[in-house]
């Protein structure tokens, strides 16, 4: 289908006169209307400012298309109009828009006014034909200049079409896969902008994503096939078995936002490694030699990842174990003292209770692939329920005594457990690597689980009660710690949590509070309360300054920060990355003072939450809910106000 195909003479008005984006669009619409392309005009608009509330549809350089996919709409079409005086669009680069296409997309036909959007922005990347649809006098000229580009661009797409390249024709010339431990913010991002910058350097890529809800967007073995070579920008563990005698370049999820031309252009070079075989570690085929933190931390960040969901699932249903047993209060059986509270804590501590072995299990997948995960969850089993030589050599003799020496090692001794088991298989890996090949088929099913498990399970026989001892150690000084120390402990891991927002410290500061909540503390979950208020703070510090001090930002940052709201109040601290991307040196040192004092404040008033996600809709189980309030407001205010008065006005930063 070509673009003048969906365009007719009425739909286009040149030399337009618009008083602002709002009459452009009403002009448009009539276009769209005398052109026969919808039936509902005012369900047609409410669709176009639908799509305008989300992003604006300017693409800069004084182009705006905008679109809609809705039941309005007849049929496929486009209206075109010229308006030498530009109107404002919300433009990414402020310039006006003076060019614009708008089109109806009928719903039940797939994606059709995508794959316009795409054909339309190709064209116009070409400031010679931008420009040659500005100076059109009549809506016919507009529309030779329309079909005389695209005759050329056919033109000179099969001048180009070298034999060998017919077969891979209409599939993707990079790929990438995006990843991030929670899989929720810089997962996202790294894609848009992977995409992003590969249209602006006129190739196409696809991103598959692999987030919180699953992978999106799935690579197809063609694709693969036909690719110049894969990019993947992921801070846990990826599956590179498919992609077997590909370029594959592998890096942090970080530099799939700051640097995809970089990334991008290695594989246009041919300069990225070749990945070799049809299975492969963790740490091999990387575009760039891991340092040996970034390898520990993409490991823990696989185990972290998988272990998220049990800890939120589970503390979150124990914390309404909690809300539920009213009558309880005050009692030992306080949270289960009720049929209510029992069914809730029941579910919530099963689920929470195997956080240690997933934990442990999915670090050691990282390392070994999938020979390690039986390794490691029984390794995080040992870690949660401290078995020892001591439980073998009473459990007969005396049974009270036995169950007495198992002491738990906690997160410490599931992190040695994971990173332990994956190494363990891989060295029993390297062993077996000159058995005959007769026997290569049971290696996987029985040779690597079986002396993998009998290894793990003996190491931590003989260290449990190390680590039994440190955890005890650290839970015996949280909770000898005086106020002034745990005040001093809440603003540290309350500004951690805004250092790189949903980064290694975010994570950190996270799986440390998560830590010392399962020691069932008071002192635990003073902690964890500061960690999550700390991490509150930064959206709602952004969504504040963009409502009360509109002349910092733009008009898109404004409509941007009313959603800061909601990630503030529901702990999602990603919410205010756009913002710290864009502005670092103002919005990070901000939202650090302001996250430290709403944590310190915490720890200070004594609040406390049993529970390790869900923000202010948890609050009816937070210990001293008014005086967390306060921490809150106080930490995102000072946040707010620091920014907003550090901030140049948004006219002054163009």
């Amino acid at each position: 289908m070509k673009i003048t195909d969906l365009l007719k003479p009425e739909g286009i008005k040149v030399g337009a006169t618009a008083t602002s984006q709002d009459d452009a669009i009403n002009q448009l619409i009539a276009l769209q209307d005398a052109s026969g392309n919808i039936n509902d005009t005012v369900a047609y608009k409410k669709a176009i400012l639908a799509r305008e509330a989300e992003f604006s549809t300017a693409v800069g350089d004084g182009i705006a298309i905008p679109h809609a996919k809705t039941a309005a709409v007849k049929r496929p079409g486009l209206a075109a109009m010229t308006v030498p005086g530009g109107v404002d669009w919300n433009a990414p680069d402020d310039a006006p828009a003076d060019l614009m296409f708008m089109i109806a997309a009928p719903e039940g036909q797939n994606n059709a006014h995508l794959e316009m959007l795409a054909e339309l922005s190709k064209l116009l990347m070409h400031q010679e034909f931008a420009d040659a649809l500005r100076a059109a006098k009549t809506p016919e000229e507009f529309m030779s200049v329309i079909d005389h580009a695209e005759a050329k661009r056919e033109a000179a797409d099969a001048a180009k079409a070298a034999p060998e390249a017919v077969a891979a024709a209409g599939y993707p010339e990079v790929l990438a896969i995006t990843a991030c431990p929670t899989g929720i913010a810089h997962t996202y991002m790294a894609a848009e902008n992977l995409e992003k910058k590969a249209k602006e350097m006129g190739i196409t890529l696809k991103a598959e994503t692999q987030g919180s809800a699953g992978a999106k967007n799935i690579l197809t073995a063609d694709e693969i096939a036909h690719a110049k070579g894969i990019i993947i920008a992921a801070d846990k563990n990826v599956d590179r078995a498919r992609f077997g005698g590909k370029q594959v370049l592998s890096t942090n999820v970080s530099a799939g936002i700051n640097e995809p031309e970089k990334l991008i252009q290695t594989i246009l070079d041919g300069k990225a490694p070749i990945q070799e075989g049809t299975s492969v570690s963790a740490s091999e085929t990387s575009g760039e030699k891991d340092s040996t933190w970034h390898v520990i931390y993409k490991h823990l960040m696989n185990g972290v990842s998988h272990m998220l969901p049990f800890v939120i699932g589970g503390g979150i249903l124990t914390a309404i174990a909690f809300l539920v047993d009213q009558p309880g209060l005050g009692t030992a059986a306080y949270g289960s003292s009720i049929p209510a509270a029992a069914f809730f804590k029941t579910i919530g501590g099963e689920a929470f209770g195997m956080m240690l072995p997933i934990l442990a299990g999915f670090i050691a997948m990282s390392i070994a692939d999938r020979p390690g995960l039986a390794p490691g969850f029984v390794g995080g089993l040992f870690a949660k329920t401290g078995y020892s030589l001591a439980y073998i050599t009473l459990l007969n003799s005396d049974p009270k005594a036995a169950a007495a020496s198992c002491i738990s090692g906690g997160f410490i001794a599931a992190l040695f457990a994971g990173f332990a088991a994956g190494y363990i298989v891989l060295g029993i890996e390297k062993l077996c690597d000159h058995m005959p090949d007769s026997l290569e088929g049971i290696k996987p099913m029985l040779i690597y689980p079986l002396l993998g498990t009998l290894a793990i399970g003996a190491v931590m026989f003989v260290l449990n009660p190390l680590f039994g001892a440190i955890n005890t150690g650290l839970n015996d000084w949280l909770n000898g710690m005086g106020t002034t120390n745990i005040v001093l402990l809440g603003a540290v891991v309350g500004g951690m949590m805004s250092i790189d927002m949903g980064g290694p410290f975010n994570k950190a500061a996270y799986v440390f509070g998560t830590g010392a909540l399962t020691a069932g503390t008071t002192s635990g979950q003073i902690i964890m309360a500061s960690v999550m208020v700390g991490g509150m703070v930064p959206p709602l510090a952004i969504a504040l300054s963009t409502t009360f001090f509109k002349n910092k930002w733009s008009k898109a940052d404004r409509d941007a920060g009313i959603v800061n709201y909601i990630m503030g109040l529901s702990f999602i601290t990603e919410g205010a990355i756009p913002f710290a991307a864009a502005d670092p040196g103002h919005v990070l040192p901000s939202c650090i003072i302001g996250s430290a004092i709403a944590g310190a404040l915490s720890a200070a008033f004594g609040c406390t939450s049993p529970a390790p996600h869900g923000g202010a809709w948890v609050i009816a189980v937070i210990g001293n809910p008014f005086g967390y309030l306060i921490a809150l407001a106080a930490g995102s205010v000072i946040a707010c106000l620091i920014l907003s008065l550090w901030k140049k006005p948004y006219q002054q930063e163009a």
